[in-house]
């Protein structure tokens, strides 16, 4: 069982940053590729980065790539997203979800294939 902990959101002025985190309980948080998901008002849950377990794969969805960052500290059992340069369409709640190891094909965009979910953090992206 893994329990994830959001924290890092809040109201931010449109080309802003904001950091993310995720806090894990367990001792084998480093046996879990992570995720960062958002739903904006009114839309589904949408896929937005994931990183492996060792955090040298990364992949992002392209309407973030290049502006935010995915990272991960397994010593702290954290996963971060870094946001830069954020717009109003990035208002969302954000959620980060586990999967127990790294798998081939990746899927990564897909719901289905995490394991565990956390309560979400609020992001709002002011014009």
């Amino acid at each position: 069982q893994v329990q994830l902990v959001e924290s890092g959101g809040g109201l931010v002025q449109a080309g802003g940053s904001l950091r993310l985190s995720c806090a894990a309980s367990g001792r084998t948080f480093s046996s879990y590729a992570m995720g960062w998901f958002r739903r904006a008002p009114g839309k589904e849950r949408e896929f937005v980065a994931h990183i492996s377990m060792s955090g040298g794969i990364t992949y992002y969805a392209d309407s973030v790539k290049g502006r935010f960052t995915i990272s991960r500290d397994n010593a702290k059992n954290t996963v971060y997203l870094q946001m830069n340069r954020l717009k109003p369409e990035d208002t969302a709640v954000y959620y980060c979800a586990a999967r127990y190891g790294d798998r081939w094909p990746p899927r990564v965009s897909e719901r289905e294939n995490y394991d565990y979910w956390g309560q979400g953090t609020q992001v709002t992206v002011s014009s």
